[in-house]
C-alpha cells in the first residue's frame, strides 16, 4: 500500500525562517519526499488538516495542494490497478510520479548511441572489443565532442554517407570501412532487440564488400617457402608459418593460446567463434612443437612476448622479409590458412570438410555431421601434407 501526505520539512531550517513544503510518499514504512516549491513558516501550516493557514496566498496554495493530492492519488490508484507499483520501492514510486508529472525534466532520457555502443562493446571478448574501440575512435575523430550527445535517430542514410566520406580520406579500401559500419549496424540491431529504438538506416545503406586479391600460394611457391634458406632469427617464424599450415590454417591467436595436447590432438575453443575445435597433430607438426616447447603454453612464443599481438607483429614482419626473397611479397600468416584450403580443394576434398578443417560453419545438419566424424578432417589434412611435403596425390 502506498500513501501520500504533505509535510513541512523544518529539519535543516533555522528558527524563524520558512521551510519547504514537501509531498511524502510512504510504502512499507519507507518514506520518499518530493519538494513542491512552497516555503512556509511553521505557524502557516496546519499539519493535522493539511492546509495552509495565516498566509497571504493561502487560498491559492490550498487550491493547488488539493488539486495535486487528487491527481497524485488518482495516478497511484491507476498504477496500482495496472500492477505498476508491486515491485517498486518508495524512491522508485517517487521517480515514477515525477516522470509522469514532469516528463521534460524527469522522464526517460533519449538513449544516446555512444552509451549503448560502449555497453555493447564491453560485453564482447577483448579481441572483438578492440575492433569496436577502433570504430569508436573514428567516430570521435569525425564528430569530436558532439559524439557524446549523438542519438540513433540522427544517424540516417545521409549521416552514414558523410561518415563514409570522412573514412575514405584515410582508408580508401571499401572493405576496411565496412568493418566500422558492421560494428555500428551491430549496435543498432542490439538496440532494436532491446526495444530501445525503431529506426534502422541500414535497410537503405548497404556495405557491399569488394573482391580482394586471393592470398593462396601455388604449390611451387609453398614448397619454395618451406625450403627457403633463412637467417637464424627468422627460422622460428618460418617454422611457425609451417605449423599454422600443418594445423589446417589455425588462427595465430588460437595457436598462441594452446596449453597442451590431448591424445595427440590440439583441442581448444576458437577465440573468434567460441566453438570447440580439435586438430590431429601429425608427426611433422609435432617435430616443430617439440622444437619450440613452452613453459606456460604449448609453444614458447608467449614466453618472450607480452601478448599474442606482439608476437603476431614480429611474425608477419619476418614473413614479409622471407617472402620478398622467394618472390612472394606481402607474405603473412593468412597465406598459410588460405593455401591450406586451396591445396585441399585441388585434391577434390569436399567443401564441407575444408570448412570444418578451417573451423568454419555453424549448426547446420552438415556441420553437426562433420563435427561427429572428425576423421574426415584428419584424413584431409594428411592428404594435404603428403601432397605439399612429399608430392603424393
Amino acid at each position: 500500500m502506498v500513501s501520500t501526505r504533505f509535510y513541512l520539512d523544518c529539519r535543516n531550517v533555522g528558527e524563524g525562517k520558512p521551510a519547504p513544503l514537501k509531498l511524502v510518499i510512504t510504502k512499507k514504512r519507507v518514506r520518499s519526499l518530493i519538494s513542491l516549491g512552497i516555503f512556509l513558516l511553521p505557524s502557516q501550516w496546519d499539519a493535522y488538516r493539511q492546509i495552509v493557514v495565516a498566509h497571504p496566498q493561502r487560498q491559492l496554495y490550498n487550491t493547488m495542494l488539493a488539486e495535486r493530492k487528487v491527481a497524485l492519488d488518482a495516478m497511484l490508484q491507476r498504477l496500482l490497478l495496472e500492477g505498476g507499483l508491486r515491485n517498486l520501492s518508495a524512491n522508485e514510486v517517487r521517480d515514477r510520479i515525477l516522470a509522469e508529472l514532469y516528463p521534460q525534466d524527469y522522464g526517460p532520457k533519449p538513449i544516446t548511441f555512444l552509451a549503448h555502443f560502449d555497453k555493447f562493446a564491453d560485453a564482447h571478448s577483448p579481441g572483438s572489443r578492440r575492433l569496436y574501440m577502433f570504430t569508436r575512435a573514428r567516430l570521435k575523430a569525425f564528430l569530436g565532442d558532439r559524439l557524446e550527445a549523438l542519438k540513433f535517430e540522427e544517424m540516417n542514410v545521409a549521416w552514414l554517407r558523410k561518415f563514409d566520406a570522412f573514412l575514405a580520406l584515410t582508408s580508401p579500401s571499401r572493405n576496411s570501412r565496412n568493418i566500422h559500419f558492421r560494428n555500428i549496424r551491430a549496435v543498432f540491431n542490439d538496440a532494436i532487440t532491446e526495444e530501445l529504438i525503431t529506426c534502422y538506416p541500414f535497410r537503405k545503406f548497404k556495405t557491399t564488400p569488394e573482391r580482394t586479391r586471393k592470398r593462396a600460394l601455388t604449390i611451387e611457391q609453398l614448397r619454395a617457402i618451406f625450403t627457403a634458406e633463412v637467417l637464424p632469427h627468422e627460422q622460428r617464424y618460418l617454422d611457425c608459418f609451417k605449423l599454422i599450415f600443418m594445423l589446417c590454417g589455425i588462427n595465430i591467436v588460437d595457436l598462441c593460446g594452446l596449453r597442451g595436447l590431448v591424445n595427440g590432438r590440439a583441442e581448444y575453443e576458437r577465440a573468434k567463434t567460441h566453438r570447440l575445435y580439435s586438430i590431429k597433430v601429425e608427426s611433422e607438426a609435432q617435430a616443430i612443437i617439440d622444437r619450440y616447447a613452452g613453459t606456460k603454453y604449448l609453444l614458447n612464443y608467449m614466453d618472450t612476448c607480452a601478448n599474442y599481438r606482439n608476437f603476431y607483429t614480429r611474425l608477419n614482419t619476418n614473413l614479409h622479409a622471407i617472402g620478398a626473397r622467394v618472390g612472394v611479397p606481402g607474405l603473412s600468416t593468412y597465406w598459410a590458412r588460405h593455401s591450406w584450403a586451396t591445396m585441399a580443394a585441388s585434391l577434390d576434398i569436399p567443401k564441407e570438410t575444408i570448412a570444418a578443417g578451417l573451423g568454419h560453419g555453424g549448426n547446420t545438419v552438415t556441420d553437426i555431421y562433420i563435427d561427429f566424424d572428425q576423421k574426415k578432417v584428419d584424413v584431409a589434412n594428411r592428404r594435404v601434407l603428403d601432397f605439399v611435403l612429399y608430392g603424393k596425390v
